[in-house]
């Protein structure tokens, strides 16, 4: 989605850092496409054979980034057991550049557009996540914190129009504020909440549990979910939070509906287990919220050295607009 920096980019402090943490050099390194960091990220061969996975980002390009990663790097060390995560080696910090060293994994990205049996997979595994019992040491804030400000979206639309919002967003703002708000509360729970799942933040690994499409399976595609969650990597982990135990899945459903808004998802509420105990309204508000959110932040101006990140943040409010739309407030 940008256009990373590499490996051999990096100033020479930061791999010889990078290398003192693997304690060996680095002798190959492939940069990986997608997400919208404006660092590197590299799979990294080692002299020995060894693989790892490293990624940087300098204060000087994106004054953001650094703190994510030092972030994420707190967040993914302190970890329970059972979590999907590829495991900490280190991090090298001067103050500027901040690498995060972690093992790598063996595995691709999901189908964009998404394939049904893969939504599936991912759904499950995140049946798993939430079965987790988390220890009270493990700091994380209350999602429904975290995101209380994010929410307030259509009510800075409200006293700040936007031109192209759509006429359906346009005449019903009233009821979009009123319906966010309460989508703050429905985030509440005390699981563990990954906050940014999309298909470049999860690896599938091994053979996939199925195959098909949306158009030969989508519509039953939610009935044989197992919540094994086997083959699944979850990756960047600075937003996670405690929060309600299916937030991630309708994530994860938003992601599939920005990327082709024809899917039809909305079976998955009814049939997968990740959503059991919710309803259509929470859901909804939870939608509205995100939109709102997007829609919002879309009209600034783009973060340095991520040109890409506005127009996606558009893509994904016309998609929930329109969808929320459907399914109605």
């Amino acid at each position: 989605m940008n256009q990373r920096i590499t490996w051999s980019q990096l100033p020479q402090t930061v791999r010889d850092g990078v290398e003192n943490i693997l304690g060996e050099a680095v002798t190959e390194a492939e940069s990986q496409p997608g997400g919208f960091s404006p660092g590197s990220a590299d799979r990294v061969q080692l002299a020995s054979g060894r693989r790892a996975f490293v990624k940087a980002a300098s204060a000087l390009h994106n004054a953001t980034t650094p703190g994510l990663h030092r972030r994420e790097a707190a967040v993914t060390a302190a970890l329970p057991p059972g979590v999907l995560v590829p495991d900490f080696l280190g991090m090298y910090d001067d103050g500027t550049w901040v690498a995060l060293v972690l093992a790598d994994v063996a595995g691709r990205h999901p189908q964009e557009p998404w394939a049904a049996h893969e939504v599936v997979q991912v759904l499950d595994a995140l049946v798993s996540v939430g079965q987790l019992d988390l220890p009270a040491e493990l700091e994380l804030p209350r999602y429904q914190e975290s995101l209380q400000g994010a929410f307030l979206g259509w009510e800075r639309l409200r006293s700040r129009p936007l031109e192209t919002m759509g006429s359906w967003a346009a005449s019903h703002l009233d009821q979009l504020v009123e319906v966010a708000q309460r989508g703050t509360l429905e985030l509440a729970g005390d699981t563990l909440v990954h906050g940014d799942l999309r298909a470049d933040n999860i690896l599938l690994t091994g053979q996939d549990p199925g195959a098909g499409s949306w158009h030969s399976r989508g519509q039953d595609a939610g009935r044989f979910g197992n919540g094994t969650g086997r083959g699944v990597v979850f990756l960047d982990w600075p937003w996670a939070a405690r929060g309600a135990a299916w937030v991630d899945g309708l994530s994860v459903l938003i992601n599939v509906k920005t990327l082709n808004p024809s899917a039809q998802v909305d079976q998955f509420f009814e049939t997968h287990p990740v959503f059991a105990g919710t309803n259509a309204h929470a859901i909804t508000a939870v939608m509205a919220g995100w939109a709102g959110y997007f829609l919002d932040m879309s009209r600034r101006p783009a973060p340095a050295g991520i040109p890409t990140l506005r127009p996606f943040q558009r893509q994904q409010a016309d998609a929930l607009i329109d969808w929320i739309q459907s399914r109605g407030l």
